[in-house]
């Protein structure tokens, strides 16, 4: 009982969460006379003033610590939270109510044994304390009557649900049909007909045929809901031109990068420490006579070749190994040679040259930076006068003509990616504008300067037949060829079905045992689907955009015995045992809530969260 108690706050938040949607439904509203103590009353059992305010609290420092913003109560009240909170202690205080009537409780003993084990109530020695008690609980806002009687609920609840939940299973049957239908399997033969390999004469149709073609399927040509946009937009890239770069400042970046620039000459290295020198030199001349292997010497120190590799390392990062190491060849060990750890053995796996940049080779790159950073800082000058000048009533327009600023227009579906709708800053400016806004400045990731107006909002219509002309010509070829591949799959299917047997001239395909998430390369993603509807013998064609499959389907057959549907079959035994558990217990809930008849006061209610604004 003791580590049962100890869970149960956490047991009954997530239960009881469950329980939420019904758990305003079955109360109403009434006003009580009197000093208002409680917000509700539950069968003989309140839901006091206190308790409902440290709910509040606790749910809203939760929400500002989950969303890193303050969170008034008039937010949380508007988003239903209130009642979420008053739903979640009503629920409480129906079971409560119930295990009460019940007689349903712990002694004295058992809850000094309780509050003994509480780690916040014991001193340095680890044992209880009752000074450190008192002032844990008035640091909580709690007396110690109101949190020992809390206990005593606690506990009670949690005998209450232990009783209802253990021991309840769903039969075997449900486990067993879930696992059968699972893991059933098919065996199957199809011949494939990919749209490619469907011979077309070619065509060319004229705009008669195109304009039918065009009214017959409307549906694929509707341009979605659009936003025509106005913006103006300022780059690094726009003033590159107009930025000088003086050599000093060059020359001074090359310098602070110079490590990038002349990097010195490198090795690939794997490093065998030993304990002492005689060791070493042991190992060294086993290999030397042949008698080991690097490998071997590594594996009989109990490590692996990843353990000792050192990577790609200067001369300077060698110390006093250095020097041999480097004029040593590539797959050469060189040692006994001194490391950090102790004598080493260094095997030399490669080489990389030394690589220098000269400043003239680097000048274009130092230069374009330089000066892309310094067009980011007169961007963030000039965005203070642009914001001046929108925040004046100028247009987008008029602010182009006075600014370095270019003007743009966009037609903005959310599927553009061209140019600054490649952008991630924008794409969201665009979706969230609305005609009532005004234009203001913001910035881009790459230090762009950017405002937008939105001019008008385009609803779903049909894209002009000019404009669509050549959509509507691929779509129309597209058609012919999907029509020929149904044409060539549906005599295929015939020719089948009247010889009993697929033509010894086509490739045939097989599968076996194949289960309902099998992915077969080359077919239609839906030919599993048709697969598992389909009855043994039955043909059937199944297409998509690539082509037909002609499906016939050989053999069913039961899910396998195997270790794997055995996991399978216990882990579903175990979620449906939890699952009429949970619904046994929710059950019992609501049906001690309803007969609890719960009352809420309301004025009480908006006192306390007219407190907390």
């Amino acid at each position: 009982m003791a580590a049962g108690m100890k869970n149960l706050s956490r047991t009954f938040v997530w239960i009881l969460m469950g329980m939420l949607i019904v758990g305003l439904a079955g109360f109403g509203a009434v006003n009580f006379s009197g000093s208002m103590t409680s917000v509700a009353i539950v069968g003989e059992r309140e839901v006091t003033v206190d308790t409902y305010m440290r709910e509040l609290q606790r749910e809203q420092r939760a929400l500002q610590a989950q969303t890193g913003q303050a969170m008034p109560m008039s937010q949380m009240t508007a988003m239903g939270l209130d009642q979420v909170v008053l739903g979640r202690l009503i629920t409480l205080a129906s079971i409560d109510n119930e295990v009460q009537q019940l007689g349903v409780s712990i002694g004295d003993e058992n809850l000094l044994e309780e509050l003994t084990k509480v780690p916040a109530f014991q001193n340095a020695n680890g044992q209880f304390d009752r000074e450190t008690y008192r002032f844990a609980l008035d640091n909580a806002g709690f007396s110690e009557a109101e949190f020992e009687d809390d206990l005593r609920r606690e506990a009670g609840r949690t005998l209450v649900q232990a009783a209802i939940m253990s021991g309840a299973r769903m039969p075997e049957t449900m486990a067993d049909t879930l696992v059968a239908y699972i893991g059933e399997r098919r065996s199957l033969t199809y011949v494939s007909i990919p749209k490619a390999t469907v011979p077309l004469t070619m065509q060319m149709p004229g705009d008669e045929e195109l304009q039918a073609f065009y009214d017959a399927n409307i549906d694929l040509f509707t341009l979605p809901e659009t936003k025509v946009l106005t913006y103006v937009h300022l780059s690094p890239a726009m003033l590159l031109d107009t930025v000088d770069v003086d050599e000093t400042a060059l020359k001074a970046l090359y310098e602070e990068r110079i490590a990038e620039y002349d990097v010195p000459e490198r090795r690939l290295v794997e490093r065998l420490v030993f304990a002492d020198q005689d060791s070493a030199a042991s190992a060294k001349a086993q290999l030397d006579v042949g008698g080991t292997t690097f490998e071997v010497l590594v594996q009989d120190r109990g490590l692996d070749l990843a353990d000792i590799d050192l990577g790609d390392v200067t001369q300077a990062d060698l110390a006093g190994a250095g020097a041999e190491v480097f004029a040593a060849e590539v797959g050469a060990v060189v040692g006994p040679l001194p490391s950090d750890l102790g004598p080493a053995l260094y095997r030399v796996n490669g080489t990389l040259e030394a690589r220098l940049t000269t400043f003239e080779d680097a000048q274009t790159e130092l230069r374009d930076e330089l000066a892309a950073d310094r067009a980011r800082r007169l961007i963030e000058q000039q965005s203070e006068p642009i914001e001046d000048m929108l925040a004046g009533g100028m247009t987008l327009e008029e602010v182009a003509k006075d600014s370095d600023v270019r003007l743009g227009t966009l037609n903005w579906t959310g599927a553009n990616s061209e140019a600054i709708a490649a952008y991630d800053g924008f794409r969201s400016a665009a979706e969230q504008v609305t005609v009532d806004d005004f234009p203001s400045v913001d910035f881009l990731e790459d230090g762009s300067l950017f405002a937008l107006r939105l001019d008008e909002v385009l609803p779903p219509r049909p894209e002009a037949f000019d404009d669509a002309r050549e959509a509507v010509f691929q779509a129309w070829n597209d058609n012919r060829a999907a029509e020929a591949v149904a044409a060539q799959a549906e005599a295929l299917l015939q020719e089948v079905t009247d010889a009993g047997a697929f033509p010894e001239d086509r490739e045939l395909k097989t599968e076996t045992a194949q289960t309902r998430t099998a992915y077969i390369e080359g077919t239609p993603g839906e030919m599993m689907i048709a697969a598992f509807e389909m009855e043994p013998g039955e043909l059937r064609i199944v297409t998509d955009e690539d082509g037909a499959v002609v499906l016939r389907l050989d053999e069913i057959l039961p899910a396998e015995d195997s270790a794997e549907m055995q996991m399978l079959k216990q882990a579903l035994d175990s979620q449906l045992d939890q699952a009429v558990s949970q619904a046994l217990f929710e059950a019992f809930a609501q049906d001690a809530q309803r007969r609890a008849a719960p009352r809420v006061d309301q004025q009480a209610m908006n006192a306390v969260q007219s407190s907390l604004q």
